[in-house]
């Protein structure tokens, strides 16, 4: 089945996303400037691998990247409620840790994420996540970088996907019910 692009209407565009995580990029720089060891970047995969790329390179102070795979979508519109993480992570022991992250509502994820990765005692650990829906939240979540607070509507593009698609789209998009 193909993706119909017609259904999505932009959002965010291309260069709003570029701008803004040009200047979260600096915040983060700023903010872990003189830390002892490479700052530990964690990407959530699969939504965020196109914005962790992107403010990877905003970054720049010394880092060391590193991924995790957690799903609780499937291929429906709302949370299964079940999260799935997967990791082989390097050591982060005494390490200064950002989780990078697409999108968090209800913020279940991301505290099952934040619960698992405590567990191997890093020296701090931070979110920063691209897009943030507030209304959806049913488990508070502590971000410490957002790009864009957005509505509780379905949202596609630059990485985040409806059923493994419309991920390719440079700017984000909400699908039209």
């Amino acid at each position: 089945m193909n993706p119909n692009y017609n259904a999505v209407t932009e959002f965010i565009s291309a260069e709003r996303l570029h701008n803004r995580i040009c200047e979260l990029g600096c915040d983060i720089s700023r903010d872990y400037a003189g830390i002892p060891t490479p700052l530990v970047i964690i990407g959530v995969l699969k939504g965020a691998f196109v914005v962790f790329a992107d403010l990877v390179r905003a970054i720049t102070i010394p880092c060391t990247i590193d991924f995790l795979h957690a799903s609780s979508y499937g291929s429906k519109t709302v949370s299964s409620g079940t999260v799935t993480i997967r990791h082989k992570l390097s050591s982060i022991q005494n390490r200064h840790v950002l989780l990078v992250e697409d999108i968090i509502d209800s913020g279940l994820t991301m505290q099952r994420i934040t619960d698992d990765l405590q567990q191997m005692h890093p020296a701090s650990m931070k979110i920063f996540t691209l897009l943030d829906k507030p209304e959806s939240r049913k488990h508070p979540v502590a971000i410490a970088y957002t790009g864009f607070v957005v509505p509780d509507k379905f949202i596609v593009g630059y990485g985040i996907d409806f059923n493994e698609q419309y991920r390719e789209l440079p700017a984000i998009g909400i699908i039209n019910p």
